[in-house]
């Protein structure tokens, strides 16, 4: 198996490796319970088997402050075997969604009124975030 860390402690394709980067649990077959780490934080995985499929309604998000750093971990999710969704989501190849979110929308967002519209509108046309094409819709100028 190969395995590729963006995070401390956190391969790419959904998997959880403990803090000194090992996934020997993993090789345990049909681990019911799983534990591991996040970026230090200790997290406790069930193996609910097919019967309860990730969905949208967990996600990691990732809040990027430049292009280079979005489309790196965009390009490490998605050319792992992931797939693109539309406003920044996308899968990865074991079916967790992730959020590529940089703090430009964030921050685009938060400002509210017609800032917050142009952005918004920007983002729903992505489905990777274009930094510049969002601060020039923040700027009124997309």
């Amino acid at each position: 198996m190969t395995k590729c860390s963006v995070f401390i402690a956190t391969s790419l394709d959904g998997f959880i490796s403990r803090t000194d980067g090992s996934i020997d649990w993993l090789n345990k077959a049909n681990a019911i319970i799983p534990e591991g780490e996040d970026c230090g934080i200790p997290c406790i995985g069930l193996n609910g088997g097919p019967v309860f499929p990730h969905t949208e309604a967990f996600s990691f998000q990732i809040a990027t402050d430049t292009q280079e750093e979005t489309d790196r971990y965009w390009n490490a999710i998605v050319g792992n075997g992931g797939r693109e969704s539309d406003c920044g989501w996308c899968k990865d190849r074991r079916g967790v969604n992730w959020q590529i979110t940089p703090r430009t929308l964030t921050e685009a967002m938060a400002a509210g009124g017609e800032e917050a519209k142009r952005a918004f509108a920007a983002m729903m046309t992505m489905k990777k975030i274009d930094i510049a094409a969002i601060e020039a819709a923040r700027q009124g100028k997309g």
